[in-house]
């Protein structure tokens, strides 16, 4: 069982290029459900069957996992099985007929323009380390970036002069996202007045750079944005992903159309996308009620 679901994990690493944080989360659900196989004295996948798995659910939901913990399981074990059947090593999925949990609409939370604002305009852009946290949040909320894509961005990604920067998102794919003009100006200031005194002679490749030349961690950028949504008085619980929520929602808001806004976030699906249909939906609601002379 150990070498096909190895095979497994390097057919996601080879041909679906998935991300490490991804590759490890599979990884994790293939060796939980191994474990319970295992101890249920069941030593070949071919023997599992549906019993089988509303048993491993059964265990999943005793140990406390959520609905959405236990859908992203069966998930996992489905593309297991997919796969094997495709390279012919297993003859049936004992997968097919498990119904995923409802979990709900999970809608992101976001922030208002207002609060955006508030936020992006904290830090004290007359010293290095202002100059960098507000360019990293404005090309954050002004490009709708993933926090893993904000940190990896190189000088060599940026083009200030077409204002657009390029960007390696999930799968290793490359998209070109354009960033407003308040982007624009902050980013040129922390290049030309910002970096090099922060960098102290010391040399990298990386746009925004932490102590002793290393690249910004997840961990401190995001300790960055709750810096700032403190020292604003910003209640909501504000984390670097909000602000790419806050990007799509706003865009489709004014007007942004769907598949324009996919483009933007990198989404390989537009399903993806469509939750912000639902943010956009909900405001539209709240305007019309508010507004509306027949309400």
């Amino acid at each position: 069982m150990d070498e096909l679901t190895q095979n497994y994990i390097d057919y996601l690493i080879i041909e679906k290029g998935l991300s490490d944080n991804s590759l490890m989360s599979y990884s994790s659900d293939l060796a939980k459900f191994i474990t319970f196989l295992e101890k249920n004295q069941i030593h070949d996948l071919n023997d599992v069957d549906t019993t089988v798995m509303l048993a491993w659910l059964v265990d999943l939901a005793k140990k406390g996992l959520s609905a959405k913990s236990r859908a992203r399981h069966i998930i996992t074990i489905r593309g297991l099985y997919k796969f094997l059947m495709a390279e012919k090593k297993i003859a049936k999925s004992p997968v097919k007929d498990i119904d995923i949990p409802k979990t709900g609409l999970a809608l992101p939370k976001i922030m208002t323009i207002d609060e955006v604002a508030i936020l992006l305009d904290a830090p004290d852009i007359r010293k290095p380390l202002g100059m960098r946290n507000s360019a990293m949040m404005e090309i954050m909320y002004g490009a709708g970036l993933r926090v893993s894509e904000l940190i990896a961005l190189r000088l060599q990604d940026i083009n200030l002069d077409a204002n657009f920067v390029r960007v390696m998102g999930k799968g290793s794919k490359e998209r070109l996202v354009p960033i407003g003009s308040k982007a624009r100006t902050i980013t040129q200031k922390w290049i030309k007045e910002g970096r090099a005194p922060h960098l102290k002679k010391l040399s990298t490749p990386y746009l925004f750079v932490a102590r002793a030349g290393k690249p910004m961690t997840r961990q401190s950028f995001w300790k960055i944005i709750k810096k700032y949504a403190l020292a604003t008085n910003i209640s909501k619980n504000i984390t670097p992903h909000t602000l790419r929520h806050s990007f799509a929602t706003h865009l489709l808001e004014g007007g942004a159309d769907l598949r324009s806004v996919q483009t933007m976030l990198g989404h390989s699906d537009i399903s993806t996308t469509q939750i912000y249909t639902h943010i956009s939906r909900d405001y539209l609601v709240k305007m019309h009620q508010k507004y509306h002379p027949r309400n």
